[in-house]
């Protein structure tokens, strides 16, 4: 059977903590990275297309052959403007009935898990992993920085930081 995890996140941007979450998930025999098409919590966040864009070339710099960008939230329906993760799951499930598939959940959405639409139901019917960042960087540091004219270069990868550069500030902030 294979193995999939499903890591989402806003990915606003990309960030060397999120690569060194998809590091731990080698066992995987597919890592989706799913960015939140909307925060269910309303947190502001780059255009969506833009992180899109960013965890392209994010995966690039990765080069791991199991690693890829899910678009499944282009297809699902939003309920209060985001997708619910249950929903998330639940589809990828369908799509993949053969596969045995895994929630990836960073340290800071554990503490708010209770919070998630149908947590209860989610630890139900699949697996749930928190996997600790082995390299504690927010990116709320690296919008910081933009929007100061900071270098960002040692907080993600080269394509990333690259990409962040040549976007404008409008760019990125559009809601």
């Amino acid at each position: 059977m294979r193995k999939i995890a499903v890591f989402g996140s806003a990915f606003n941007p990309p960030t060397l903590g999120h690569k060194s979450i998809i590091d731990s998930l080698g066992h995987f025999d597919k890592v989706l990275l799913v960015p939140s098409i909307a925060h269910a919590w309303k947190k502001k966040m780059f255009d969506y297309n833009v992180r899109c864009d960013l965890v392209d070339v994010f995966i690039s710099d990765l080069n791991l052959s199991n690693v890829e960008r899910s678009q499944i939230e282009e297809q699902l329906p939003k309920l209060g403007g985001s997708v619910k993760t249950y929903t998330v799951l639940s589809e990828l499930s369908k799509k993949n009935s053969q596969a045995d598939i895994t929630f990836v959940l960073g340290p800071d959405n554990l503490l708010n898990f209770e919070k998630f639409y149908k947590s209860e139901e989610i630890l139900q019917c699949w697996s749930v992993l928190v996997c600790p960042e082995k390299v504690a960087i927010r990116s709320t540091e690296i919008r910081q920085r933009i929007a100061d004219g900071s270098d960002i270069g040692c907080l993600t990868t080269p394509s990333v930081s690259s990409l962040l550069r040549k976007l404008s500030i409008e760019q990125l902030f559009t809601i």
